[in-house]
């Protein structure tokens, strides 16, 4: 197939367990392994889940791991805590075998699933799921105000983080970019009355500086404490700066939203321009693949989530330099695509950019991948950028040589996100050299890893599709992927 086949998926062994209590097999049981497990409890936290439980290995003492996945999203951790309780049904195996882990988790509702490996990894087994209510972690608050002045554009609101009581620092926003960041400390009574346990110390007001005439986006965003991420408090606004002596008449685009032209100097290296697309000749749907020959697609397969088919000729075209993905449902069949810009070609290092947008749209996602070009998933696959439409992305390599039991062990293992979500232009690149894959977001470095890089041939991907483990796509979602531009030097 031409398409990544799954995400963070753990498939269960024919011969697994599955454990629905504590004593699921005599302590004389035969010593060939099987998994012994139990899931205790799941509990919601602001911004996650603590999931506590034990797992065993019957033919060994040694501890052994258990994943744990929310909505599709999968970690992994070792059972490895004292369980005296444990040691006392099974005293061959000791009591090293409990597990207690946080991990991060949307807010809303949750689907939390655990499965416990034998120490080999050759078998596993369902422990169970539960469905918490998880409380938002992000912040959140309103802008209450965006005027025009003549030393620039006065903001004033409140923000507030629900996992301290402590003011946070908030972004301004403008047009996508951050002009200005300063502390949400004033004092705001009617807060306080409304969020009495936060108090009312979490207003802000400051002036941002504008350099151009015209119509301009003002956003706040705050800075996330703790679990969850950064977020816009409120709704953006739109400012109309006025032709004076001191606002001179919009200019060009500054530098790094442009398509970039020729090669690069990145970390010491020197990457040639091998591929670049401004996509300044329009197309119609369905016309996509005769303008833009060059261009290779996905046709007829489903997606990773298995709901959507890729179908380009109802989803891809060109307009207003932007290659728009329009993703939607016809028929209840939700329509998705993936593009290969240089087609099929390989790359054994790679810098890739990307300059796009998305609308806020639930029910698809959004991933630049390169992916290998023998489609053999155990040779490793990198992600940047990812999200769900609207969502803030995330990046992610995956570790060559760990494929087990459907899955596949990724870095960086703390989960690193972006600084803004995507529903206004950024620039994402991916830079992979020998030994490390770098993630940058509008040029600022977000994650690194040197334990997750490939080293056989790969081709680039943008890929939108429906998302992964949050249910069915609702028949009313439609939204937009926008690329501007994409540049791939090697």
């Amino acid at each position: 197939m031409r398409h990544r086949y799954s995400g963070l998926v753990v498939a269960s062994a024919a011969t697994a367990i599955i454990i629905t209590g504590m004593s699921v097999a005599p302590a004389n049981a035969a010593t060939s392994s099987t998994v012994l497990g139990h899931l205790d409890a799941v509990t919601a936290v602001k911004g996650g889940v603590t999931v506590r439980g034990w797992a065993a290995d019957s033919g060994t003492s040694a501890s052994t791991t258990v994943t744990i996945i929310v909505n599709g999203a999968a970690t992994r951790v070792t059972a490895s805590t004292t369980r005296r309780d444990v040691a006392a049904a099974y005293p061959k195996l000791g009591a090293a075998h409990g597990f207690t882990a946080t991990v991060n988790a949307p807010a809303g509702r949750d689907q939390v699933c655990v499965t416990a490996f034998t120490k080999a990894g050759t078998k596993s087994a369902s422990l169970g799921c539960s469905t918490v209510t998880v409380p938002t972690a992000t912040p959140y608050g309103s802008l209450d105000a965006a005027t025009v002045t003549a030393a620039g554009v006065a903001v004033r609101g409140w923000a507030i983080d629900p996992e301290t009581a402590a003011p946070i620092a908030v972004q301004v926003r403008l047009d996508g970019s951050t002009v200005s960041t300063v502390t949400a400390s004033g004092s705001r009574p009617d807060v306080g009355r409304v969020y009495p346990t936060a108090g009312p110390n979490h207003g802000f007001s400051t002036t941002a500086p504008v350099a151009t005439a015209g119509n301009h986006s003002v956003c706040v965003v705050g800075v996330n404490v703790g679990r969850g991420g950064n977020a816009v408090v409120g709704s953006c606004r739109t400012v109309n700066v006025p032709v004076t002596a001191s606002t001179p008449a919009p200019a060009p685009a500054p530098g790094g939203t442009g398509l970039p032209s020729g090669s690069v100097t990145s970390n010491g290296r020197i990457w040639k321009q091998a591929y670049k697309q401004d996509f300044t000749t329009p197309a119609a749907l369905g016309q996509f693949g005769t303008v833009y020959p060059s261009i290779g697609t996905y046709n007829g397969y489903s997606d990773t989530s298995g709901q959507g088919k890729y179908t380009p000729g109802r989803v891809l075209s060109v307009a207003n330099g932007n290659l728009d993905f329009w993703l939607h449902s016809e028929n209840g069949q939700p329509l998705v695509a993936a593009v290969l810009p240089d087609d099929y070609a390989p790359h054994t290092t790679g810098r890739v950019s990307i300059r796009y947008k998305t609308t806020n749209t639930d029910g698809y996602k959004f991933v630049g991948m390169m992916w290998p070009s023998s489609d053999n998933w155990n040779e490793g696959e990198i992600d940047w950028p990812e999200a769900d439409l609207g969502g803030t992305p995330r990046p992610a390599s995956a570790v060559p040589g760990t494929f087990s039991n459907g899955g596949m062990s990724f870095q960086p293992s703390t989960q690193m996100f972006a600084d803004s979500d995507t529903t206004s232009y950024h620039v994402a690149t991916t830079e992979w050299d020998k030994g490390i894959v770098r993630f940058y977001w509008d040029g600022k470095l977000v994650a690194s890893t040197t334990k997750a890089v490939p080293t056989t041939p790969f081709r680039v991907t943008l890929q939108a599709e429906t998302a992964i483990g949050e249910g069915t796509v609702p028949a009313s979602s439609s939204g937009h992927v926008d690329i501007d531009w994409i540049s791939i030097w090697n």
